[in-house]
């Protein structure tokens, strides 16, 4: 398992799942914003159509999302869930408590979740970053973005199964 930060571990339905989003919005994704937008711009003058405004800015959107899926999927891990060992990494599920409160989430990409209830944390959150490599029974503190000092004592870790 990489631990380097520009990698995302992906399950392979996820891989898979994310493949046919980025080659749909790459097709008839484009197709589709560019008739919209075509049609807009045939209604006359730009800068009063808010049609147009409104195709331009899904535009934007939906390119944003196909660099986003482009990065992730050129530099993703493929593989099944890793097992779990009692050690907090990516693509585990966590249960700790965290400034008192018990939660439990999965600790990855938000993309490995899929349809899946828990929350998820980036490995690169302040979160994460603080957990990343505990094991089970450990403490630790975080400063949040606020500023303010949370505690995190980690109860159990677990494999990812997906649901």
């Amino acid at each position: 398992m990489t631990t380097d930060t520009t990698v995302t571990w992906l399950t392979q339905e996820a891989f898979d799942r994310l493949t046919t989003e980025l080659d749909t919005l790459s097709t008839t994704g484009r197709e589709d914003i560019t008739k919209k937008i075509e049609s807009a711009r045939e209604e006359g003058d730009l800068k009063e159509n808010s049609g147009y405004h409104a195709a331009k800015d899904e535009q934007g959107k939906m390119e944003a999302r196909i660099r986003t899926l482009t990065q992730l999927l050129r530099t993703a891990e493929v593989g099944s869930a890793p097992e779990s060992h009692g050690i907090v990494q990516p693509g585990t599920v966590i249960t700790a408590a965290i400034a008192g409160d018990e939660s439990r989430f999965l600790l990855g990409s938000r993309e490995i979740a899929g349809n899946s209830d828990l929350d998820v944390y980036s490995e690169q959150s302040p979160l994460g970053a603080a957990i990343i490599g505990l094991a089970v029974g450990a403490s630790t503190s975080y400063t949040a973005p606020n500023g303010k000092e949370i505690t995190v004592s980690i109860s159990n870790v677990e494999t990812f199964t997906g649901a």
